[in-house]
């Protein structure tokens, strides 16, 4: 298969009070109305009219609590202490949308099998096949306090968990034939039995009899998404994933972690062009250039509380930074001594070009635009900035993140994709219906477990 001439566009959302840009509440033309199912369908429409593959919903099972072993600046600066339950949440944007995928963070770490395999293959029967499962392990200690748990799993071990769950996972979602469902009313046969089958699995985490509950979905299987950035997490995206979601803050960055994933996709058997590599970025987008660079300064430098982004980097790397000064340079030892951090700072080195790395910026990488790359201009120059990274194969497209909602997609869609249209690289109307078909990928063969 080639590499495919029309890049993807996915929306990056949280069902919160913020965007993953911790400032957005405070965007003078945001809407606050974030426990209102209409402010949710109002995002799906517009990325819907835009065309988008996917709208997909980041999530943390905690609030950010790490800091001072307290939630209290995570709350006081809404530092994303509002997490919505997304099961709800993908239900009212499956009501509004017809052609949009959806998708949701899930944790193999705190979930069971069952019950993802169950959700995401209820969403593809009811969405007629638009689900996607954002796979992640979970991060930190204040998710495992709110699970009974003292202390998050390692690193290595949530892997090896959550190799075996996908794996379960997906004998769930072939539980069923395509074809078990007879439906004679006359003679009173539902489904065949034959064709209905247990697992039976027996594993070092898990111990699952099935069948699934839900009958084998439209996609076969609901697409899956990966955004791990380590070594063995680039392994389990390139074993498992059909979307791999990326943070690099820079085009330098994302040239070569392009050609690593698709390497480490071709090393374990799967053609890499089935597979797209998406990094995080931002759009700041305005009427005029002048314009555009007045709100990118608003974003960087007035909506963002240090305290904010302090409390959200601990959240991300397991570690209390509370008695660190934000204008502590981050040193080697400072690094070895924290789980989780090197890849980040290895990152965001590489963006400041070599400058002594304080705390404060590293921080700042977490919770403003600082932490992915940024296109800012016209529509038509955003255009060509995606254009250029797309063409340079940094990317198979981007995993847009919001400044403020609803504007922000909204500018993305009125003024940046007629110009992609125009160049040929996004799509004018959806292929099909379902979500596979919007990604070019085929219909998963069913496996007998």
């Amino acid at each position: 298969m080639a590499r495919p001439d029309q890049m993807s566009l996915v929306a990056f959302l949280q069902a919160s009070n913020v965007s993953v840009y911790s400032g957005s509440w405070r965007y003078p033309s945001a809407t606050q109305d974030f426990g209102d199912l209409r402010y949710y369908q109002r995002i799906a429409r517009v990325l819907e009219e835009g065309t988008f593959d996917l709208m997909f919903f980041d999530d943390r099972l905690a609030m950010p609590a790490i800091y001072g072993d307290s939630t209290d600046d995570a709350v006081r600066y809404g530092a994303r202490p509002v997490k919505l339950d997304l099961t709800a949440v993908l239900g009212v944007c499956a009501a509004a949308t017809e052609r949009l995928g959806l998708g949701a963070t899930y944790s193999t770490t705190y979930y069971p099998p069952f019950h993802v395999a169950r959700t995401f293959a209820t969403l593809d029967q009811l969405t007629r096949g638009r689900s996607a499962w954002n796979v992640v392990t979970s991060v930190n200690d204040a998710e495992a306090r709110n699970f009974g748990q003292e202390i998050h799993l390692g690193h290595d071990e949530r892997y090896d968990r959550a190799e075996e769950f996908v794996e379960v996972v997906a004998k769930l979602w072939d539980s069923w034939e395509d074809d078990a469902i007879v439906g004679d009313q006359e003679s009173g046969v539902f489904a065949d039995p034959t064709k209905v089958h247990e697992l039976h699995h027996h594993g070092q985490y898990f111990d699952v009899r099935g069948p699934l509950t839900v009958p084998r979905s439209p996609q076969g299987r609901p697409v899956m998404l990966q955004a791990g950035s380590s070594g063995r997490g680039r392994d389990f995206a390139a074993r498992n994933a059909e979307l791999i979601f990326t943070g690099d803050p820079s085009k330098e960055v994302a040239l070569e972690h392009y050609r690593d994933q698709k390497e480490r996709i071709a090393a374990f058997g799967r053609d890499p062009d089935t597979v797209r590599v998406l990094p995080m970025a931002y759009t700041v987008i305005g009427e005029n250039e002048a314009i555009a660079k007045e709100k990118e300064e608003i974003l960087l430098e007035q909506l963002v509380h240090p305290m904010a982004s302090l409390a959200l980097l601990s959240e991300v790397t397991n570690h209390d930074f509370s008695t660190h000064s934000l204008d502590d340079v981050v040193t080697d030892e400072m690094v070895g001594s924290i789980t989780g951090i090197r890849g980040l700072v290895e990152g965001v080195r590489k963006h400041t070009s070599g400058n002594d790395l304080t705390l404060r910026t590293l921080a700042a990488h977490r919770a403003t635009l600082l932490q992915g790359p940024r296109f800012v201009g016209t529509g038509e120059q955003v255009a060509e900035q995606m254009h250029t990274w797309f063409d340079d194969e940094a990317c198979d497209g981007f995993v847009l993140a919001a400044t403020h909602f609803p504007g922000s997609f909204e500018d993305v869609v009125r003024m940046a994709v007629p110009h992609l249209r125009r160049r040929g690289v996004f799509r004018r109307e959806y292929p099909g219906t379902t979500l596979r078909e919007t990604l070019g990928l085929p219909r998963p063969e069913r496996v007998d477990a």
